[in-house]
Formats: C-alpha cells, structure tokens, sequence
C-alpha cells in the first residue's frame, strides 16, 4: 500500500501492512512518515496484547491501495512495532476485511435520507 502525506503529494512510501481488525489507527515506522512529509500532531496512549501502555505520536497521513484512497490517522512507530493496518484506514479507502477468507472487499456504503413533510 502507497502511504503519502496528502493526497496531492507525489513523494510517497511503499509498506506491507499486517491488517489488525482490532486496531483502530494504522502504523508505520515514524521514520519513514517524517521522510514523506508527515508531521506528528498529537500523542496518544495505546494498550498492548499484554495490557501494558505505550505513548506514540499520531499524525494524519493519505493512503492508496488499488485505486482507492483516503486520509486517516496513522500512528509513528517506533523500534519492535510493526506495520499495521487499522480499520480506521480501511473504511476512509471503502474497504472491509473479511476474516474468514483473509480477503479486503469494497464495503457496502451505508446513507440515511429523511424525508420531511
């Protein structure tokens, strides 16, 4: 998947994602965020397996991924963490995973209109 800092940057990186349906934002080495531009703008505490706590910064950062993209929160990584992919990511690029099959499938988008009388 294609990771920049916006949408109309062309400077972009390259990452192999591990998809975590229980991630709620996606990481990428903070080294490599900083490379194409993206800035930390806050910092957060995250729970680990073990339920320990650990502070990363967050950012804002574009991805793409066949065709589709989308801006999401995206955690700095440090040493020992991985590359995720948070379902926060996958529903701003319209994706959904399906488990069983290990599959990323375009998500049924969901609008409510009322009609006033």
């Amino acid at each position: 998947m294609k990771v920049k800092a916006s949408r109309k940057r062309r400077k972009a990186i390259t990452v192999d994602f591990l998809i975590d349906s229980g991630a709620v934002y996606s990481l990428v080495p903070g080294k490599q965020l900083k490379s194409i531009g993206v800035e930390p703008h806050k910092t957060l505490d995250f729970a680990l397996a073990d339920g320990s706590i650990v502070t990363r910064k967050v950012g804002d950062a574009y991805f793409e991924y066949r065709g589709r993209g989308g801006a999401a929160p995206v955690i700095f990584g440090e040493n020992g963490d991985q590359p995720l992919l948070g379902v926060t990511t996958l529903e701003s690029l319209g994706l959904v995973l399906d488990p069983f099959r290990r599959e990323l499938h375009p998500m049924q988008l969901v609008l409510m209109r009322m009609s006033i009388s």
